[in-house]
């Protein structure tokens, strides 16, 4: 199971079929117009109570236990997989999760060494698209190199530019760590090395950033 907090995760999550809300803690002023809390119980609960249950700064209204939700086997073969190796911070994990979700990505997938997408910031920031899109923890070279078949794109320094490529519908797009990039055996198993051209002297970007021009450019 996993908790997710405030109004937006926990109504977006809610709303989704197939997923099953265990027990939701909430002020009465939400749970007067929430819907989709038939069958789920329920606690009213004040600010205080909720301070202590939040692992948030900031508490919100509402603080909610789900089951994980249950996927059917990812499908590599269809569709565009987004994989993600060794992200650390679980804000850009979540956000890329989104991402994934709001571009029709089949699935992600997560090197063993990713943050956990059930991390209570990795769920915050999904804002519900943790409960759309399957989230796989596996070797990445290991799944890949089993479709050697699809293009894989990697986002790396000194690649093609992203700008000028065509868009696709099935492969791999591979986002790597926010300082140490992707690792050797799974960037020698990219078919196209792709850059974001910058105008300005910044280093690199965020990976949830990069990953969202990229996916945006190749898939959208």
């Amino acid at each position: 199971m996993f908790v997710a907090e405030g109004p937006k995760v926990v109504g977006e999550l809610l709303r989704i079929p197939g997923m099953r809300c265990r027990q939701v803690y909430a002020m009465k002023e939400w749970i007067a117009p929430a819907t989709g809390l038939s069958g789920v119980p329920v606690v009213e609960a004040g600010g205080a109570e909720l301070e202590r249950l939040s692992a948030l700064a900031t508490p919100n209204q509402v603080v909610a236990v789900f089951e994980k939700p249950v996927f059917p086997p990812a499908d590599f073969n269809k569709g565009i997989t987004l994989v993600l190796d060794r992200i650390q911070d679980p804000g850009n994990l979540g956000t890329l999760v989104r991402v994934a979700d709001w571009f029709g990505l089949s699935a992600v997938l997560c090197s063993p060494d990713c943050a956990d997408v059930y991390n209570g910031k990795a769920i915050q920031s999904t804002m519900g698209s943790v409960g759309r899109v399957p989230v796989v923890y596996a070797d990445p070279i290991a799944v890949v190199s089993g479709y050697s078949g699809l293009p894989v794109f990697a986002a790396v320094l000194g690649g093609r530019d992203l700008y000028a490529m065509a868009r696709v519908d099935a492969g791999f797009i591979v986002i790597g760590n926010e300082s140490k990039g992707i690792r050797a055996g799974l960037l020698e198993l990219a078919t196209d090395g792709v850059t974001i051209p910058g105008a300005g002297r910044a280093e690199s970007l965020n990976a949830a950033v990069a990953g969202g021009i990229v996916i945006s450019h190749l898939v959208g």
